[in-house]
């Protein structure tokens, strides 16, 4: 098969070594991964053709000279180390995606792309929210002449919960803190502003079980600029089993371990006390409400996406979902369907394209659930 494209995977913890694992078994890319852990490297070692490299990402040098010359990189590591990724990439030429949910991070980036040369993207928040929930949303407004509000929900939760707080880790610890303790975006009458982490508590039900779900942040990516001046209402919120937030805010809000000098420690009681699973179910639910046609309308999506075996391998449903999500764009940049050059939104991915995708069929095939 034809290489389509050259791609470096920075980082290749649970959700990178998944992207380069997806990638290769694509057989389109040619691969090369960079991870400072080099016992990481060992989960794709038996890959053939995949380059390697291991050193501190924080070395401008030294990723300069590891990414001079490739079509695009990945970025897979933590949201505090993006700016620096991306600014290399600026450097050295090559496009750039991530996975960030960060806010200021997604605005530095931005800035970044403002001098991008043809052919050269930068396309931050592209994994599950920011990301695919972010292009079904848009998709879904498309079929409105004029909107009045935008809902978007998105869970990633063990299939089996045991403990008081139902829930197990699942992804990154620091995003997850990240997204329990930055302030979220929305639009309420209108107007575009920011509110808490944590509070707007609400409960839905899918498929008969009724799940809570509150404001976190950044799971919008850029919807509020998008869509400013044409609704009501826009938000985001995580869904969780009910009992959740309310333990979370204890430990943030009230102990005040959300404090940006203590989230080490709550980092550390998270990693100590609760255990992380592969055997997880990602939920996705967005509702639009408008005019078609002259009549006041509400479309509503929602999927239900399990673990799964792949390659032998057992995925959890957010190491599946996250990573199958940054492959589809990857894949859509190197088939000119998305934007050529500088800053690119999720908006600017049509869903169907994104479907069609080898990636895209993990959302696809996902289990309908029903909204009562």
């Amino acid at each position: 098969m034809a290489i389509v494209g050259s791609v470096v995977v920075v980082g290749c913890g649970k959700i990178g070594s998944a992207i380069v694992k997806l990638l290769h078994a694509a057989g389109r890319f040619k691969l090369k991964v960079v991870e400072q852990h080099t016992p990481l490297l060992e989960s794709v070692a038996h890959l053939k053709g995949v380059e390697t490299a291991s050193f501190d990402v924080h070395d401008a040098t030294l990723l300069r000279q590891a990414i001079q010359g490739w079509n695009a990189v990945v970025s897979a590591c933590s949201y505090d180390v993006n700016p620096l990724i991306a600014s290399t990439c600026a450097e050295a030429g090559c496009s750039y995606f991530d996975l960030t949910e960060d806010v200021e991070t997604t605005r530095r980036i931005r800035a970044l792309a403002e001098k991008a040369s043809p052919g050269q993207i930068f396309m931050p928040q592209c994994g599950l929210a920011p990301g695919f929930i972010g292009i079904l949303a848009w998709d879904i407004c498309r079929h409105f002449d004029k909107l009045d509000s935008v809902k978007m929900r998105v869970g990633a939760l063990p299939k089996y919960p045991t403990n008081r707080m139902m829930y197990n880790l699942t992804w990154s610890t620091d995003g997850l803190i990240n997204e329990y303790c930055n302030l979220c975006e929305a639009i309420q009458d209108h107007q575009t502003m920011n509110l808490v982490a944590l509070e707007g508590l609400e409960q839905i039900s899918l498929d008969g079980v009724v799940y809570e779900a509150f404001n976190t942040s950044g799971g919008l990516g850029t919807l509020c600029e998008t869509l400013q001046g044409q609704v009501r209402e826009l938000n985001y919120k995580t869904v969780r089993y009910r009992g959740h937030q309310y333990l979370m805010h204890f430990l943030i809000r009230e102990l005040q371990l959300g404090d940006t000098r203590k989230r080490a420690m709550l980092k550390s009681i998270l990693e100590e006390a609760v255990p992380m699973t592969r055997q997880d179910v990602v939920l996705t639910f967005a509702s639009v409400q408008g005019w078609r046609n002259g009549q006041f309308e509400q479309m509503t999506d929602a999927r239900k996406i399990y673990h799964k075996k792949f390659h032998g391998e057992t995925w959890s449903s957010i190491q599946l979902t996250t990573a199958s999500s940054l492959c589809a764009v990857v894949d859509l940049f190197f088939a000119g369907r998305i934007p050529q050059q500088g800053f690119v939104r999720q908006e600017d991915v049509r869903l169907s394209d994104f479907l069609a995708t080898e990636f895209g069929e993990v959302y696809k095939t996902a289990e309908p659930i029903v909204h009562a």
